[in-house]
Order: structure tokens, then C-alpha cells, then sequence
């Protein structure tokens, strides 16, 4: 079964390869031996961009979910003795303003798949046309941390290119944990989704762990190779600039 999905899946990361080596050429100019390198950063912002309505219709479900969290807590006040009349009168509420209690969440889940085959052709190489043999200041894409350790420990040439990738996903992680801790406190604040309400519970699970996933990223970057470490920081970046955008658009919408 994995034998016939990667024959089925390898003309696309062939396509993918292809697409990253022109973009490579066309940097070249500017980043020299690093062309590869810029080129996994653009490529990698440049498919961000073109799912960002998804992030928008994200944004706008959680929006919904904020803005009637009051009327969810009286529905749970008034029938949380009934648990299939609590449901009912959320369903009706949801269907009245043309929402989902998932609305914010089904946008993200839509994105995994395409963050995946992201993650896979930097990690693996599966694009061909040798894109993990070239290198960063001299780090091969290729290469770990461990094998930067390995020739010149983390103070030599390889290892301060880590150190700089790890400098950077730390910084985007502590800032996306403390905008994710403050917008957790302040829908909680502002009235929690009542438990027995359709989807109340992926909501608060996502709520409360999705500030810690940003750290998960610093130990992911550690073990695999660098041009997936710097599609990880990249695309990372991307996330906590863009939520913090649409968050600030959706708070002016609502003051307007």
C-alpha cells in the first residue's frame, strides 16, 4: 500500500522539485550558494499566501464562536438540565446565523494536508534534482544539528547556522505562545463555551493546547534536516503574523 502511494504521489513532488529548482534559478543572482535555501523560503510563503482565504474563513469561525458565547452560555443556564434540548436550541442558534460550531476549526484541518506534502519534499528530498545537496552559509540543507555538531561543534560555521534557525523559531514561539495565552484568557473571560453545546469540546482542546504546539516546532527543527528547519520557521513565522493580522481586522470590525 505505501509502495502505491508513493508511485502515485511522485510526479506531484517531481512537479514540486521542479517548480522549487526554477525558483532557486531565479534567486540565484541575489543569494548566490544559498539560492536553494531563499528558494525554500519563498516557495514556502508564496503557498501560505495562496491559502490564505482559508485563514480568513478560519478567523472569521472563531470570531463567530467569540461573538456568541454569551447567548451559548444562557442556552446552557436555561437547559443544562437537558442535555438533548441544550443541543438542539446551539443547533438552532448556529443555523440562524448561518455558523458552525466547527466553522473555525475545519478551515485548519483543510490546510494539514497541503503542510504535510510541504514538510515531506523538504524533509525527504522526494522533489529530486538534488534540492537537499546544496547548502546555507555552508550547512548542507541535508544535514541535522547532530552532524553540525559533528564538524565544528555548535560554535563552528555549520552550528552557527543552527543557532541562528533556533534563535528565530524560539522568537516566533514565545511571541505565538503569549498572543495564544492572552486570546485564550480573554475568550474565557469574556464567557466560555458552554460544555454540552456541538463542538464544545474540540474547541476548548484546541484552545488550550494550541499556544504549546509553537514550542514543539524549536525541538522539531533539532532533528531534522535544514531545509525543513527553515520550511518550519518559515511557515511558522507566516501563521503567528497573519493571526495577529486578522485578529487586529476582526477587533476593528467589530468596534466600526
Amino acid at each position: 500500500m505505501s509502495s502505491f502511494l508513493a508511485s502515485l504521489s511522485a510526479p506531484f513532488f517531481h512537479l514540486l522539485g521542479s517548480l522549487l529548482t526554477r525558483l532557486a534559478a531565479v534567486l540565484e543572482p541575489v543569494a548566490g550558494a544559498s539560492a536553494t535555501a531563499a528558494a525554500v523560503v519563498v516557495f514556502t510563503a508564496l503557498v501560505r499566501l495562496a491559502m490564505h482565504p482559508l485563514a480568513r474563513s478560519a478567523a472569521r469561525g472563531e470570531q463567530t464562536r467569540v461573538r456568541l458565547a454569551p447567548r451559548l452560555a444562557e442556552l446552557q443556564r436555561r437547559y443544562g438540565g437537558d442535555p438533548e434540548r441544550l443541543r438542539r436550541e446551539a443547533g438552532a442558534l448556529y443555523a440562524r446565523e448561518g455558523a458552525s460550531p466547527l466553522s473555525g476549526c475545519l478551515p485548519t484541518l483543510v490546510q494539514l494536508p497541503v503542510f504535510f506534502v510541504m514538510y515531506r519534499l523538504f524533509a525527504s528530498g522526494d522533489g529530486g534534482a538534488g534540492l537537499l545537496d546544496h547548502t546555507l552559509l555552508g550547512a548542507p540543507l541535508g544535514e541535522r544539528w547532530s552532524d553540525a555538531l559533528a564538524h565544528g561543534g555548535p560554535a563552528g560555521a555549520q552550528g552557527l547556522v543552527y543557532l541562528g534557525l533556533f534563535a528565530a523559531v524560539a522568537a516566533v514561539a514565545t511571541w505565538s505562545y503569549r498572543r495564544g495565552r492572552a486570546s485564550v484568557a480573554k475568550a474565557a473571560a469574556a464567557q466560555p463555551v458552554a460544555d454540552g453545546t456541538p463542538g464544545a469540546g474540540a474547541v476548548t482542546a484546541m484552545t488550550k493546547v494550541a499556544p504549546l504546539l509553537a514550542f514543539g516546532t524549536l525541538v522539531t527543527a533539532a532533528v531534522v534536516p535544514l531545509a525543513a528547519g527553515l520550511y518550519l520557521v518559515t511557515t511558522t513565522t507566516w501563521t503567528a503574523v497573519e493571526r495577529a493580522v486578522l485578529q487586529r481586522g476582526g477587533r476593528a470590525e467589530r468596534t466600526a
